[in-house]
């Protein structure tokens, strides 16, 4: 397919936000066509722009335990990792990161950790309530694995507000060479019905150049995210981490991953979708890169200084510079160069 006939794919995804599984695999084909990515970030920038103006949702990111159950072959606090440093926040902790964050401007707080069975619904409903309760125009998300519906219920009838599961992939297969026998590809994806049927905000996302990862593989994702339509997607390059199976893959591709945003921003034109840590920690300018590729959201880093150096999913993980959440004014330097601003709301999807 030549170029003119991919940028027309590109002008059809923005019309009507969604494409067939083969026009996906085209484009994924081509992705080494810098003017085809540059094509697709064009338009997306100018999408965010008209959706959000300058604009760049800020949220408050709060990494409060690396103990996992699971052994996912790519991540680095897989519960197979001895060399891990594991630490846990209690709730004291965990108020005292979300009130450092309100003072200085955050609205919104992540919740993120592994999938810690130490936090049992009980304590998990008690560190929500606190949160809502101290902080009420605050919004809360949570990042911590899968759960049972009811659990989830809780969660939400405790006052969280938004809900982050990234699928890793939508093809079975891939998601089974991705992760151990005890996980199921099923489950993943109950839980993200669970969700959004329950009334969060509802996240999914991928990995980009995760080992095995094919151009129909990428379609599958596509394909997903257009019907699924969540309200937060999170993409970002796979990178390896020195302490698992995957030790020596490549990492994925920064053009990869910023053109795969682009048209994700085309397919979900209010979706709210950060430029990652993972794209900065590969690329000193990654996240600028991400907002003008279409990205709407950063996401600094509240945790206590000790425990953002233990909390290893990837090697070389960026924790300092305008990723930590006390150099907000670094931050806003940066964003001011692209042409944005920090924002203070808290940044709800918008169904309009």
């Amino acid at each position: 397919m030549n170029s003119d006939k991919l940028k027309n794919l590109i002008d059809r995804l923005e019309k009507e936000n969604r494409l067939d599984p083969a026009e996906w695999e085209a484009l994924f084909s081509h992705w080494k066509n810098a003017s085809l990515r540059e094509y697709a970030a064009e338009k997306a920038s100018a999408l965010r722009m008209k959706k959000f103006g300058n604009k760049i949702f800020i949220r408050g990111l709060i990494e409060f335990s690396n103990y996992c159950k699971n052994d996912c072959f790519y991540c680095g606090i897989r519960r197979s990792n001895t060399n891990a440093e594991r630490y846990r926040l209690e709730k004291p902790e965990i108020l005292e990161a979300c009130s450092k964050g309100y003072e200085l401007g955050f609205r919104t707080f992540v919740l993120q950790s592994g999938e810690d069975l130490y936090f049992t619904d009980e304590k998990m409903t008690d560190i929500i309530k606190e949160i809502k309760r101290i902080f009420p125009d605050c919004a809360l998300t949570l990042s911590i694995g899968e759960k049972s519906k009811e659990t989830y219920e809780k969660y939400k009838a405790a006052g969280a507000d938004r809900f982050l599961l990234r699928h890793e992939t939508a093809d079975k297969a891939h998601y089974e060479a991705l992760h151990p026998k005890e996980l199921s590809f099923e489950n993943r994806m109950k839980c993200l019905e669970d969700l959004k049927e329950l009334g969060f905000q509802t996240g999914c996302g991928i990995m980009v150049g995760s080992p095995f990862q094919t151009v129909k593989t990428l379609a599958k994702d596509m394909v997903f995210m257009q019907d699924f339509k969540p309200h937060m997607v999170g993409i970002g390059p796979f990178i390896s981490q020195h302490d698992t199976p995957f030790k020596d893959f490549p990492n994925g591709s920064v053009d990869l991953t910023l053109f795969i945003l682009s048209l994700t921003r085309l397919m979900l034109p209010d979706a709210n979708i950060p430029a990652t840590t993972a794209l900065g920690s590969l690329d000193e300018k990654g996240r600028e890169k991400g907002i003008l590729s279409g990205a709407n959201v950063v996401m600094p880093n509240l945790s206590p200084v000790d425990a953002r150096d233990k909390y290893n999913l990837y090697d070389n993980k960026l924790r300092t510079g305008a990723e930590a959440g006390e150099n907000l004014r670094l931050l806003s330097e940066k964003l001011k160069k692209i042409g944005c601003e920090i924002s203070v709301d808290r940044g709800d999807f918008k169904i309009r």
